[in-house]
């Protein structure tokens, strides 16, 4: 980086910048900290568990802000507040409004009488195509479900399980994910167990936030398992042998099971939805639990 043109620093001297440079590592600190004191000045508030969320409580509802950089989406309950906000940042940044969310981080979003659809047709087009994978010829499933291993060793080569739920917020999915866990389970139980502590905390968190959004849930939370020894170990005071390598995800679930923050209930392995984020399935079940998860193949007009 050299000076502008013009300036001639002193020998062994360095430019010290009053304001933040664009690209500078400190910059999205900086733009974050100038924007949430701006709108913190309408009455807005960060919520605790989302720092790029911003609420404010009106005599109408609620009015909802989510930052991303410089992406912005407002949604509420009361129209003059957010024509008002709109108002108020246009006069403190240079602002474009695009009406109606129809894309966001990659995410194309549209609209019919049943609800809202979210799609990546876009982002998974321009995947292949960097891929040059294009013309490859189109499968039902997008693994062998032909590989055959046992139920805890996930992966053949390291031998770590892989991490799957979701949540649905009354029957929209809001909420998954698929993740290989961090060590080797001995038993298909403790997997699942390791599996069942991450998802209370997505769970306690997606509590939290929809309480910062005015939506606090005052009855537990249902969280379904298929493995019934690790829904007896959550219940069961007694530690045994078994289970001592696994006691602080014991003590986490086991805490939140009686603070009445979630009920744990069993499901059969042919109904449990989150099956399709830890292995591989042939096209009818796959098709099976893509129905449950509400994905359709195509976008109501």
């Amino acid at each position: 980086m050299k000076p502008p043109l013009g300036t001639t620093p002193p020998p062994q001297k360095v430019c010290l910048f009053r304001r933040a440079l664009y690209g500078l590592k400190q910059a999205p600190r900086a733009w974050f900290a100038t924007f949430s004191s701006t709108i913190t000045q309408l009455g807005f508030t960060s919520s605790s568990h989302d720092s790029a969320l911003f609420t404010l409580q009106t005599s109408n509802g609620i009015v909802l802000f989510l930052l991303y950089v410089d992406d912005m989406i407002i949604t509420g309950d009361d129209p003059q507040v957010i024509y008002d906000l709109q108002c108020y940042l246009g006069q403190h940044f240079e602002m474009k409004d695009l009406r109606n969310l129809s894309y966001f981080l990659s995410l194309e979003i549209s609209s019919s009488p049943s609800g809202y659809y979210l799609s990546q047709a876009k982002y998974a087009s321009d995947l292949l195509n960097r891929s040059s994978i294009t013309d490859s010829a189109t499968i039902s499933t997008p693994l062998d479900p032909n590989v055959h291993l046992t139920l805890f060793y996930g992966d053949p080569t390291d031998r770590w399980s892989t991490t799957g739920y979701c949540f649905y917020l009354g029957d929209a999915l809001i909420s998954w994910r698929s993740k290989k866990q961090y060590i080797v389970s001995r038993s298909s139980t403790e997997s699942e167990y390791r599996a069942l502590a991450n998802a209370t905390s997505e769970l306690l968190w997606l509590r939290w936030l929809l309480a910062d959004m005015g939506a606090p849930q005052t009855a537990p939370t249902i969280l379904h398992c298929e493995n019934h020894s690790a829904i007896q170990i959550a219940h069961n005071d007694v530690f045994h042998e078994q289970t001592k390598h696994i006691e602080n995800d014991c003590h986490f679930v086991r805490h939140h099971l009686q603070s009445n923050t979630l009920h744990l209930k069993p499901i059969s392995t042919t109904d449990q939805p989150a099956n399709i984020f830890t292995k591989a399935l042939h096209s009818p079940r796959f098709t099976q639990l893509i129905h449950k998860l509400k994905v359709v193949s195509t976008l109501p007009t």
